[in-house]
């Protein structure tokens, strides 16, 4: 391991210049006007595997963004590790809030600032470069297949279907993902659970036109406001959701395991500072750190209607829209709670306007245990690779994939992030630190190693 580590440590600037040049591809999958972009990143991906001696990497057609795979197999009888991770990056908007253009990334204060820098063009390619660094010292301990999509950001559509697919060529013994976080650089920490996510658009119509507010204001309703007292309606004075048998199946942790939970290191006015906020809010009778982890959420992602123009143009909309997120914790079904939510939102509506919600996305909690080898195998990789052991803990967001490698491919996923939370993740200024994304492929080696000494 002594070699790898040298050849990590004499690479670091080239590591770093690749990185760059992959944030600088505007991979938005979102916006059909950046298709060729998204391709162009996978192109990227291809070449840069195929680079440092993967073999069978290959582009696969979606109906949606292709998906780039590679493997190299040193020895049938070793363990297989599938790497997944994702290239796609949000929509950089609003563009106004960026301190510097979202795709021509700047490392300032030790930190690469640019649109995918963190989530999860860093993260993904960290696993690139330490499979290059064992592969050149002739010290892959594992078999290695790399699975990388372009749709992760859009709820991974075609992702399942290539799975059910390709199952026999995705065959291994563990899935290895780096798109998650740590609790600070100097506090390791493993995920073990994720929160489910259903993601809805709701369209709220009254007149069949836009009307004079004037003329017919006060006696015609307005879609903005109705929707608007439609979404406050749905939490209570104590935060809590109101979409009846929401809670139903959430799994209420044990004193005990919260108490555990909140041993995580974690200073309240330092998480207030850093995001320029009086005080915390959320449901009542949790913490902050439960709050985040544990308990579900319903948040309005996006809202919009009539004139936002310049200037004034009195008029009552037509329409009015919204995207709301909805997170789950286990044992919660996404399906079943986007129907709770639909039935809900058409039963609250005034009969004076009309009602329309479109499911997007989602996905299932997920939670991974602590006493099996993978885990083992990356709580001893981030004792090497940090000098101190790990503490196991909950993230707030989803990966909606993690669930269906389980379903499909059967094994288990282990989420090795090296992420920060204040990254700004999906926001104006997002980044990633020089340390993190080094420190992540010094790392991800100790893993194979452990990994493969405990399989046999």
């Amino acid at each position: 391991m002594e070699t790898v580590q040298n050849f990590i440590a004499s690479n670091k600037e080239r590591f770093l210049n690749e990185l760059m040049e992959l944030l600088r591809i505007p991979s938005i999958s979102a916006d059909s006007a950046y298709a060729g972009d998204v391709r162009k990143m996978a192109e990227a991906l291809e070449k840069s595997l195929t680079s440092i001696g993967v073999d069978n990497v290959k582009i696969f057609e979606t109906p949606g963004h292709p998906i780039v795979y590679g493997e190299k197999i040193v020895d049938e009888n070793l363990p297989t590790v599938l790497v997944y991770g994702h290239y796609d990056v949000q929509p950089p908007d609003p563009l106004e809030l960026w301190d510097s253009p979202p795709f021509e990334p700047v490392i300032k204060n030790e930190k690469i600032y640019a649109r995918g820098a963190c989530d999860d063009k860093g993260q993904m390619y960290m696993h690139v470069k330490a499979v290059e660094a064992m592969l050149a010292e002739n010290a892959l301990a594992c078999n290695v297949k790399f699975l990388i999509e372009g749709e992760e950001e859009v709820g991974s559509v075609n992702l399942e279907n290539f799975c059910v697919e390709q199952k026999s060529l995705l065959e291994c013994d563990v899935i290895l993902i780096s798109d998650t976080s740590i609790i600070a650089n100097d506090t390791p920490s493993v995920t073990v659970g994720l929160r489910g996510l259903s993601y809805i658009e709701v369209e709220v119509t009254g007149a069949s036109k836009d009307l004079h507010s004037g003329t017919f204001g006060g006696a015609v309703a307005n879609p903005i406001n109705e929707l608007s007292k439609m979404i406050a309606s749905l939490k209570d004075e104590n935060n809590s959701i109101t979409i009846p048998g929401f809670y139903d199946d959430v799994i209420v942790l044990t004193e005990s395991e919260r108490a555990a939970l909140n041993e995580a290191p974690f200073d309240l006015d330092a998480y207030k500072n850093e995001l320029k906020i009086e005080d915390v809010e959320g449901e009542k009778g949790y913490t902050t750190i439960e709050r985040a982890s544990i308990r579900p959420t319903l948040d309005v992602n996006g809202m919009w209607g009539g004139y936002i123009g310049e200037g004034a143009k009195t008029v009552l909309p037509s329409k009015a829209f919204a995207k709301i997120s909805m997170r789950l914790v286990p044992n919660q079904d996404p399906d079943k709670i986007t129907k709770m939510f639909t039935d809900h939102f058409n039963a609250i509506a005034p009969k004076s306007v009309t009602v329309k919600v479109t499911p997007h996305h989602g996905g299932p909690p997920y939670v991974t245990p602590t006493n099996t080898i993978e885990y083992q195998a990356a709580e001893k990789a981030y004792e090497a690779g940090f000098g101190k052991k790990p503490i196991p803990a909950r993230a707030g967001g989803s990966i909606p994939i993690v669930s269906i490698f389980e379903n499909v491919l059967g094994v288990k996923t282990v989420l090795m992030g090296f992420g920060l939370n204040t990254d700004d993740i999906h926001s104006p200024n997002e980044h990633y630190g020089l340390f993190n994304y080094y420190k992540g492929i010094e790392t991800i080696p100790y893993f194979y190693q452990f990994y493969a000494e405990m399989k046999n």
